[in-house]
């Protein structure tokens, strides 16, 4: 058995459940008195008994230090079939989740170690996206995901690509998603060490390029976010309307395109616990930011203050109220994304985070 990191595969709805109440509590602890774990190299066992021919799954990556109680050895004999791996003789705590990845066999799922920031950070960027896409097909090198209903957003209809893929072939592929899909764009999000060559080349062919940096620090209590409010996401779209309108080119479109970014966002709460925090004057919000939460695992969304409120703290305050919020949810690793090329990037390391890799967004007419 791998020392360190077990895995538990369940479906995306009862793990959004979980996340409401600390723990999860599939079927089999009620039944058979405990929870399916197994090493990696086991998972094809409880997926071929529980899930036959499922492709829309999530494995759960479970470290064991973080369990209440350590995991048993089998053979354990459930319902006429011995279970040789381990079990869990109890609910799993959310907090001992450190990263979920969606199960794609025969795809060999990238699980990333407790101690991983980076591989943390790309498992949830990606699960997300995967979990809350209406559809999701193959392609060379990962996946694309696809929303029919927001067109004008790259961030759902594009594809998400973690093995080295050359320039040529995501020029095609692409091509050929998009005529299928409809997409107004071709757009790919690329993932793997080293893609900046790759980004570099298509660069050169007349293709928007994008570094973004990964950066994480620790989840922890910090003082400062006591004005910052909790709200429902309704209060913040005003906000969010003007900032879109603010950085998105005009053109005819510009009205439906603030439509589908804001429109898309109720969907992350579906599948991950979501939290929006804004800050004040007055009456009116002036600045905001979400935290996204899965598992141990937490990022930092869409932090943006008012240009007339700015340098007044607030984002100090709504930073600090993220940070807070993600410890009390037992997270101790936040993560977020930041322009290589713009400022934020600094203003976040002067806040304790600290940059662990890079992913690269590229898009085409």
């Amino acid at each position: 058995m791998n020392d360190g990191v077990l895995v538990h595969l369940t479906e995306p709805t009862a793990w959004r459940a979980g996340l409401d109440v600390g723990v999860l509590r599939p079927p089999s602890l009620a039944t058979e008195g405990f929870v399916y774990l197994s090493t990696p190299e086991q998972v094809h066992l409880p997926a071929a008994r529980l899930f036959p021919g499922r492709r829309d799954l999530v494995l759960l990556v479970v470290d064991r230090d973080r369990l209440r109680e350590d995991p048993l050895l089998g053979p354990l004999a459930s319902s006429g079939t011995p279970w040789r791996g381990p079990h869990l003789h109890g609910p799993l705590p959310v907090s001992a989740v450190v990263a979920v990845v969606p199960y794609r066999p025969p795809a060999e799922p990238d699980l990333p170690a407790p101690e991983d920031a980076l591989g943390r950070a790309l498992a949830l960027q990606l699960s997300l996206r995967v979990r809350r896409a209406a559809e999701v097909r193959d392609v060379p090198g990962g996946v694309a995901v696809r929303d029919p209903r927001y067109p004008h957003s790259r961030d759902d209809n594009r594809l998400l690509l973690s093995s080295p893929v050359d320039a040529g072939t995501i020029e095609q592929v692409t091509a050929a998603v998009a005529a299928d899909a409809g997409w107004p764009h071709r757009a790919a999000t690329l993932r793997w060490a080293g893609a900046g060559t790759v980004a570099a080349q298509l660069a050169r062919r007349g293709w928007e390029v994008l570094e973004l940096l990964v950066m994480a620090r620790a989840a922890e209590p910090l003082p400062g976010g006591e004005r910052a409010e909790v709200v429902p996401q309704e209060e913040v779209h005003g906000l969010w309307e003007r900032s879109w309108r603010r950085d998105l080119p005009a053109g005819a479109d510009l009205d439906e395109v603030v439509t589908q970014l804001v429109g898309r966002e109720h969907r992350n709460d579906a599948v991950v616990a979501v939290s929006d925090v804004v800050v004040r004057e007055g009456a009116a919000v002036v600045s905001a930011g979400q935290l996204r939460v899965d598992g141990a695992t937490a990022a930092v969304e869409s932090v943006v203050t008012e240009p007339g409120a700015r340098g007044r703290g607030h984002a100090d305050a709504v930073l600090a109220r993220l940070l807070t919020s993600a410890a009390d949810a037992g997270c101790d690793l936040v993560v977020l994304e930041a322009d290589a090329a713009d400022w934020p990037q600094h203003w976040y390391t002067r806040r304790g985070f600290r940059v662990v890799g890079s992913t690269w967004e590229v898009a085409a007419s």
